[in-house]
């Protein structure tokens, strides 16, 4: 007859099967080797029965080729039984047909539950991981955002780029995995899922011509909304007023002064503002910055171009170079 398969996975709320298992559950003799598996209470509540056995390759084989056994597989896919019955399958005279049927599918960004289990394990079981505090991850949070940053100017949109925000996924995860801890001791704590709540109703709050009936004719509208919206939640929080507000100052100063060029800008602020600054190099740096902007170019992109093509310079220098004695 046949074997059919029926998996689950671990990142779906159990219970939730689709119609091709359910039908696959009544067609014969249930069978699991997993006694903790988390779909048991449901499909007891549903009537269907699961014998928990002691996983037995050739017995399995042998009894699907003269009825139907259905397999509730565990989570982690029972990979190496399912080897091992499908090499006992080919050694037989007629070999049963063996089915493979999905019970549930991850949905998009499932994996992201693995992330917070085994950061949860992390901060339980690694001694490193145990004695982090958001000050001392401060660097490795930077780090991963310049080598993200890094990645991109190298083009590298591939595996290198997946495996750096990767990285500073992490460091996201973790931070709030900290913040977790505090959360019933004092008023200041979070987890993950409060981080993913407030971005998702920022972003709905910031994109009403998305998700609600605001009409824009292009980009501009649209950022122009931004600043309006974001004004709005400014004075809320009781926050100053300035367009400047928000504007990280320990970021690096040609990004900063870029910045700040650009909000008092669209401000409408004079250009005059920048141009009396005291006499100094840093004023000269500034002076720089603003005429880089005033050409449509980025002036963080542009120095860090610069620098790339010294640091080749020099390693063409330095491979030039004869042999010292």
């Amino acid at each position: 007859m046949a074997l059919i398969v029926v998996t689950t996975s671990p990142r779906v709320a159990p219970g939730l099967l689709t119609p091709a298992a359910w039908q696959a559950l009544t067609r014969g003799r249930v069978l699991t080797g997993t006694p903790e598996h988390p779909y048991l209470p449901y499909l007891g509540e549903a009537g269907v029965l699961v014998e928990v056995v002691t996983p037995d390759p050739g017995a399995i084989a042998r009894e699907s080729r003269t009825g139907t056994v259905v397999w509730l597989a565990a989570q982690d896919g029972d990979e190496d039984f399912m080897r091992a019955v499908g090499h006992a399958a080919i050694s037989l005279d007629e070999p049963p047909e063996i089915e493979v049927v999905p019970g549930s599918y991850d949905l998009p960004g499932a994996r992201l539950l693995d992330l917070v289990q085994v950061m949860d394990r992390l901060r339980r079981e690694c001694p490193w991981d145990r004695k982090q505090t958001h000050e001392s991850l401060v660097p490795y949070l930077v780090e991963e955002a310049y080598e993200v940053l890094e990645t991109i100017h190298e083009g590298d949109y591939g595996p290198p780029l997946r495996e750096e925000l990767g990285d500073l996924l992490l460091q996201v995860v973790f931070h709030a995995r900290l913040a977790q801890e505090r959360m019933g001791t004092d008023g200041d704590g979070f987890d993950i899922d409060d981080v993913a709540d407030g971005i998702v109703e920022k972003l709905v709050r910031r994109h009403p011509h998305v998700f609600a009936d605001v009409a824009v004719s292009g980009a501009g509208d649209v950022a122009d909304n931004w600043e309006t919206i974001k004004a709005a939640e400014r004075a809320a929080k009781g926050e100053t007023a300035s367009v400047l507000s928000g504007v990280p100052m320990g970021q690096p100063a040609i990004s900063l002064a870029a910045q700040l060029l650009r909000r008092a800008g669209r401000a409408g602020a004079p250009a005059s503002l920048a141009g009396d600054l005291a006499p100094s190099a840093g004023a000269r740096l500034f002076a720089l910055v603003r005429e880089t902007q005033d050409a449509g170019l980025d002036p963080e992109a542009e120095l860090r171009a610069a620098a790339r093509e010294y640091r080749r310079r020099v390693e063409e220098w330095e491979g030039a170079r004869p042999d010292t004695p």
